[in-house]
């Protein structure tokens, strides 16, 4: 029995560090795509950096990206850039899968 209580532990015990490693990867994602999005927006510096921590907050309004594309939807409709829906998704996908391959590298 000891033997199947230790493969449990290291099972839940995985579970939890990939729990952890996604929240980590979704939050350089969220910070990653409003760096991009404060771009466009023809923010910089000090005030990209901002924007993009308000992104980070921003994702963290509920569960899943939608509460992240919302906002970014409406922050670049107000500075009257042009993206589709599609272009949005992409580059929260691309930035998802460089968040990943970051927090896996351990940086």
């Amino acid at each position: 029995m000891s033997q199947f209580d230790d493969r449990k532990r290291a099972s839940e015990t995985k579970y939890q560090l990939d729990q952890e490693l996604e929240f980590k990867a979704q939050a350089r994602r969220a910070k990653l795509v409003g760096l991009w999005a404060a771009g466009l927006m023809g923010l910089a510096d000090e005030a990209a950096a901002d924007y993009a921590k308000s992104v980070v907050v921003a994702d963290l309004e509920e569960a899943g990206i939608e509460d992240l594309f919302r906002k970014l939807r409406t922050d670049l409709d107000q500075h009257a850039v042009q993206l589709s829906d599609h272009q949005i998704r992409a580059k929260m996908d691309e930035c998802l899968a460089e968040a990943r391959a970051s927090v896996a590298a351990g940086n």
